[in-house]
């Protein structure tokens, strides 16, 4: 640990090396990111404005949608920005803040998934109960504990890779900071903050997994006493967490449930983690929830109305 760090800087090798493929990922992640932002932020928007959308699940959804604009833009834009140059390069304090924001937003997404799971637990299983548990106290507690433990999560993550020493080479290939990527450059023996990084990200991937898998298959089996129309509404919702589970959850299961090794899968793993779930999150909670779509269409209107006068 005496050893001198006297990298300033990192080289990032980008997701491809031809310029014709650089090119395309310019034009795609951008349009990909501006969709996200906007989708998003429409979810946001319509959650706030709307009369209706006042239970739980549209407060947890809203933070939710929050953490889904943050997480990619800690490093799509600067990948975007990067397809133009031919050396990407990144200060090391800017790799140290970029692993930091990955990590918070992303774990705070993985907390409030559990949240959310909860919320179902309560309304489906206890519905009698359920204004009495999940009071607008109980849900600011939740929303509150999910960001504090993203946070927490992440500077711990960030704390144990800043204080390595780095001497050379400084090539990370990869299109941002990522923690495995950095363990492998760094000039000391990293065994034991590599166990720390799977316990920390690996097992609390696997171990929210494990409990909004169990949390599901639990509601599935209480739907068997109600109405056709509950089963109905309640599969219709829960099938939308479960489909964002899969595609939150099993990517940093992958990349992070191992010892710290890099795979040539990593790249894409961790692009479509980044990517993916933010840009589809609006569409699986609009696409199949009629309320969001018509406090959507009322929103739409309110506005058309005041701009005609």
């Amino acid at each position: 640990m005496g050893t001198k760090n006297n990298v300033t800087e990192f080289v990032l090798f980008g997701l491809f090396q031809s310029r014709e493929m650089q090119h395309a990922c310019f034009v795609i992640f951008s349009l990909f990111h501006v969709l996200t932002v906007l989708g998003n932020l429409l979810v946001i928007v319509t959650i706030n404005a709307s009369k209706t959308l006042k239970a739980p699940m549209y407060f947890f959804l809203s933070h939710l949608s929050f953490a889904d604009m943050c997480y990619p833009s800690a490093t799509t834009p600067k990948m975007i920005a990067d397809t133009f140059v031919e050396r990407k390069t990144i200060s090391f304090n800017g790799c140290m803040t970029q692993l930091f924001s990955a990590h918070f937003f992303g774990g705070t997404e993985i907390f409030l998934l559990t949240a959310m799971a909860y919320d179902r637990y309560v309304a489906i299983c206890r519905p009698l109960h359920y204004t009495t548990i999940m009071d607008r106290r109980k849900c600011r507690l939740l929303a509150g504990a999910s960001w504090v433990a993203g946070f927490l999560h992440s500077i711990l993550q960030t704390l144990l890779t800043f204080q390595l020493p780095f001497c050379g080479p400084n090539e990370i290939d990869n299109f941002f900071c990522d923690v495995h990527p950095l363990l492998k450059l760094a000039c000391a023996d990293t065994y034991v903050v590599g166990l720390i990084v799977v316990a920390n990200s690996g097992m609390i991937s696997l171990v929210s997994f494990l409990i909004l898998i169990v949390s599901y298959v639990i509601i599935l089996l209480n739907l068997r006493s109600q109405s056709s129309e509950g089963r109905r509404k309640a599969l219709s919702t829960c099938g939308s967490h479960i489909i964002t589970v899969l595609l939150v959850l099993v990517p940093p299961m992958f990349m992070y449930i191992r010892p710290s090794t890099t795979l040539a899968a990593d790249k894409l793993v961790i692009l479509f983690n980044i990517v993916m779930p933010p840009l589809l999150n609006p569409l699986i909670y609009t696409l199949r929830n009629n309320e969001v779509k018509s406090a959507m269409r009322k929103l739409f209107r309110v506005k058309g109305s005041s701009e005609k006068k």
